[in-house]
């Protein structure tokens, strides 16, 4: 009864930040099925890029709700956070591969929207390569934090490091609390948060079942890392995190607590560090992307359930108001 209430708090204490629900758009053409991919956007077009697997680049319009395939990938690339840097796309901490030693792409590799062109770009900072690490833009700066060393086997890690795109140099930055890889990072004012993930260790037969509870940020201003006292609501890892005015928006991802991917949403408000519940998602999914867009929430693709499948094409909005 005391976790009803709790619910029923959460709910009804929310300003209406989201109004309808999420819908289901009936898309022309076709996206690929795909899971452990990113979904970002760039220049007003949503991609969706990478996954286990061959997998193409597909571009999706949301003034015509359209898909289309633009590009092949220049390999495998999977369990990465893809970021819109200067109108191109950065896959950064990537994975290639399969389970569970899935290998860290050394080379970054950038996508061109306009030109429909792969090309390498720096390499990960020497000694510190790693995948399905979280990966976020501020200014003219690209972080990379946390990420695990082999595949889903060991190695996660509490790195942070910091690329200068115009120079190609790489700079460690204060490591973060805890380790976590599956793990998204987001911007909300002028903090980094870390919200989800967890240490997947194969060698030791635990890799679901180790999410994590707590929520980090790294304060730009003071160069530090802090912890808030309230934990997330539903641990989850392969998780998306979306950083919006003062808010930091969960969903997505997968845990050992049930079959099918997570399709609830929380918001934390970052001023109070109070977690709010928004409508969940028609398709739990995990593994995958989501877009802020002209005041709308997009999530595409990723595993209907957790592991390997079945893999969706699917697409969602919702108002966020």
């Amino acid at each position: 009864m005391k976790s009803l209430t709790f619910i029923f708090c959460l709910i009804f204490s929310f300003p209406l930040l989201a109004q309808d629900g999420w819908q289901v758009i009936d898309a022309k053409g076709e996206a690929m099925k795909r899971h452990e991919n990113s979904f970002v956007e760039c220049n007003g077009k949503f991609y969706a890029l990478g996954g286990r697997g061959d997998r193409s680049v597909d571009e999706f319009d949301p003034n015509t709700n359209t898909w289309q395939k633009v590009a092949d990938a220049p390999m495998e690339i999977s369990h990465f956070q893809a970021v819109s840097y200067n109108n191109e796309i950065w896959v950064v901490g990537a994975f290639t591969g399969g389970y569970p030693h899935e290998t860290p792409i050394e080379d970054l590799w950038i996508f061109n929207p306009q030109t429909k062109a792969w090309r390498k770009g720096p390499k990960l900072p020497e000694g510190r390569y790693r995948g399905s690490a979280g990966v976020a833009v501020k200014g003219d700066k690209i972080y990379l934090v946390c990420g695990i060393q082999d595949g889903h086997y060991e190695g996660f890690v509490t790195w942070f490091d910091v690329l200068d795109p115009k120079t190609g140099t790489w700079t460690p930055l204060p490591d973060a609390p805890r380790a976590r890889d599956h793990v998204s990072a987001a911007i909300v004012g002028n903090r980094l948060y870390l919200a989800g993930g967890r240490t997947s260790h194969a060698a030791i037969g635990k890799v679901i079942e180790t999410t994590i509870s707590e929520v980090d940020y790294y304060d730009f201003e003071t160069g530090k890392w802090e912890t808030i006292d309230a934990a997330i609501p539903t641990q989850r890892a392969g998780n998306s995190n979306l950083g919006i005015g003062p808010y930091l928006v969960v969903m997505n991802g997968e845990s050992g607590v049930q079959e099918s991917a997570h399709a609830e949403v929380e918001v934390l408000d970052t001023r109070d560090n109070t977690w709010k519940i928004l409508a969940p998602l028609n398709q739990g999914r995990h593994g995958t992307g989501t877009v802020f867009f002209k005041g709308k929430i997009y999530v595409a693709a990723g595993s209907a359930n957790r592991g390997g499948g079945p893999e969706l094409n699917s697409i969602e909005v919702m108002e966020f108001k």
